[in-house]
């Protein structure tokens, strides 16, 4: 990671790098993909475009714009991406921590995203490893985009990430410093029925009378493992979906991640903006 070197990404051939990079990771046919000219004018009018640089080769980027969440203006971020040659080296972490600090260059306070709630290792470092927390839920917010598609007639759900880049959550997260709460015991608003075995597991009926500040949302560890079972990917999803939005309607925010063996969203009561 050391030999990385983070920097704006200009010009055709940076760009061209980006629709690479897109193949590589997400398989995107033409259609999907955030083409050059895109890339060109966001480039001009205020976007943030990063690559990490491996000796010459571009390993990765990431590229958000300006957008308004509420009435706050923020950065979006729309792909972090790093091509499968060059990951395992921290490239991910590092591609979004400088997007922090141009961010906070530029006078922001906060950058979102999305990304799918089902997904294990991104909600570990959106939560767990970067600070982000979120509160919104959006239902089927692509449509049946198959590039995006978890399954067949899987929805392409997302969670919206707040990353509040100026707080201290983030600081103490950016120097390694994650959350150390113990988690066993704590109730459990969908968890995997105990006759499962792996891959073939089931979510609970989603427990929706939980009252207690901290409540646990499993899901499982890869997901795509459970397309070895018909249906079982929508099941989760449709447990999860129904627990997250009941506890965000109560003021809940997923505030960490607990990955592993078990997975599970840490959701927390009563918390402000940090």
């Amino acid at each position: 990671m050391d030999r990385a070197r983070i920097k704006p990404l200009r010009g055709l051939k940076d760009f061209e790098g980006c629709i690479e990079i897109q193949r590589a990771v997400w398989k995107h046919g033409d259609l999907d993909l955030t083409p050059i000219h895109q890339f060109c004018i966001a480039a001009e009018t205020g976007a943030i475009l990063l690559g990490a640089f491996v000796g010459k080769a571009l390993a990765g980027y990431v590229y958000s714009f300006p957008a308004v969440f509420g009435r706050t203006h923020c950065q979006h971020s729309h792909h972090l991406a790093v091509h499968p040659r060059f990951r395992g080296l921290g490239l991910g972490k590092k591609l979004k921590w400088a997007q922090r600090d141009e961010a906070l260059r530029r006078g922001y306070d906060l950058v979102t995203w999305t990304y799918d709630p089902m997904l294990a290792l991104n909600a570990s470092l959106n939560l767990a490893t970067l600070g982000g927390v979120a509160a919104t839920y959006l239902d089927d917010l692509y449509g049946p985009t198959r590039a995006l598609l978890l399954d067949a007639d899987v929805p392409t759900d997302r969670l919206l990430v707040e990353w509040r880049i100026r707080t201290k959550r983030v600081e103490e997260r950016k120097a390694g410093r994650q959350a150390t709460s113990a988690f066993e015991g704590l109730p459990r608003a969908v968890e995997q029925k105990r006759d499962g075995a792996y891959p073939v597991i089931f979510p609970s009926r989603p427990d929706l009378c939980l009252e207690e500040k901290t409540i646990l949302v499993e899901i499982p560890r890869n997901v795509l493992d459970l397309r070895v079972v018909s249906g079982s990917i929508v099941r989760w999803q449709k447990a999860v979906r129904t627990a997250l939005k009941h506890y965000f309607s109560l003021g809940y925010r997923a505030e960490d991640f607990v990955g592993g063996e078990r997975c599970f969203y840490v959701l927390r009561k009563g918390r402000g903006k940090g």
